[in-house]
C-alpha cells in the first residue's frame, strides 16, 4: 500500500472541499451540466483517442498507485548470489525450478536452463522490457490526455456559460446558472488534472521507471551467471542499483 499516494490524494481533495465549506458551503460549487461538460465529456473524448481496450485498462492502473508491486533490488541481489554459486558448484541444469520472487525472473532463469546463449538470453529479455513499456505508455498516455483534455472541456464550458450569459442579458435570473457554468467549468478542469489525474500519472511513471530498472538487474544477474562469473563479482555489479545507504548496509551485513 502507499501510503503516500493515499494520504497526498485524499489530503489535497479535503483541503479545496474543505476551503469551499469555510467559504460558505460545497453546494455553489456543484452544478450539474459543468460536470457533464467536463467530467463527462472528457470521458468520452479520452474514450474515441484510445482503443477500448487500453480505455478499459487503464482504470484498473490507476488503481496500481494506491498498491504498487514492490521490487526489492536487494533481495534480488542475494538470489542472484545464491543461484550464482549453485550454478558455478553443480551446474547450469542444478538452477531448474528454483524458486524466485517474479514471472520476469522466473522466465528469464528457465532460458538460462534450457541453455540460451547470452545474446539470445538478453535480446529476449530486453524484447519483454520493451514491451512492457509499451503497455504501460498507452496506459499513461490516456491519463495524460485526462489531464490535456480536461482543463480544454472546462475552457469549452466556460464559453458556453458565457454566451448564454451574453444572450440572456435582458433577463437576471438566466445570468446566475450561465456564469456558473462558465466558472464552475474551468475549475472542474483545473481540479481534475492538477489534483487528481497529474499526480496519479507521475506516479505511474515512477513504477513504470522502477520496474524497468529492476528488470534490467535481473538480467545483469543473468548474464554474469550464463558467463560463469563469481558471486562476487556479479554482486559488485549489481549493487551498484542500490542507494548509498543500501550499498552500505549490504556490505555490513
Amino acid at each position: 500500500m502507499d501510503i503516500a499516494a493515499i494520504i497526498g490524494l485524499i489530503g489535497a481533495v479535503v483541503m479545496v472541499v474543505g476551503s469551499m465549506i469555510y467559504a460558505g458551503g460545497v453546494t455553489p460549487f456543484v452544478d450539474i451540466p459543468s460536470f457533464f461538460i467536463v467530467v463527462v465529456g472528457t470521458a468520452f473524448i479520452v474514450l474515441a483517442m484510445k482503443p477500448f481496450p487500453v480505455f478499459l485498462g487503464h482504470f484498473k492502473a490507476m488503481s496500481k498507485v494506491f498498491k504498487p508491486t514492490r521490487f526489492d533490488t536487494n533481495e534480488v541481489i542475494s538470489i542472484m548470489v545464491e543461484l550464482s554459486n549453485t550454478a558455478r558448484k553443480d551446474g547450469i541444469m542444478a538452477l531448474e525450478g528454483k524458486a524466485v520472487p517474479d514471472p520476469f525472473f522466473e522466465k528469464g532463469l528457465q532460458l538460462l536452463v534450457d541453455g540460451t546463449d547470452e545474446a539470445k538470453l538478453v535480446k529476449q529479455l530486453k524484447y519483454e522490457i520493451k514491451a512492457m513499456k509499451v503497455r504501460h505508455e498507452a496506459y499513461q498516455g490516456a491519463v495524460k490526455a485526462w489531464i490535456d483534455i480536461g482543463p480544454a472541456m472546462g475552457m469549452v464550458g466556460t464559453l458556453i456559460g458565457l454566451v448564454l450569459m451574453l444572450g440572456n442579458m435582458t433577463d437576471p435570473k438566466s445570468i446566475g446558472p450561465a456564469m456558473a457554468v462558465a466558472l464552475l467549468t474551468t475549475l472542474y478542469g483545473a481540479l481534475m488534472a492538477n489534483v487528481i489525474f497529474a499526480p496519479i500519472l507521475n506516479k505511474l511513471e515512477g513504477y513504470s521507471a522502477d520496474e524497468v530498472t529492476y528488470r534490467e538487474l535481473v538480467i545483469e544477474g543473468l548474464r554474469g551467471i550464463a558467463r560463469g562469473e563469481s558471486a562476487r563479482v556479479i554482486e559488485d555489479q549489481m549493487v551498484c542499483a542500490l542507494d548509498r545507504k543500501q550499498q552500505l548496509k549490504r556490505k555490513a551485513a
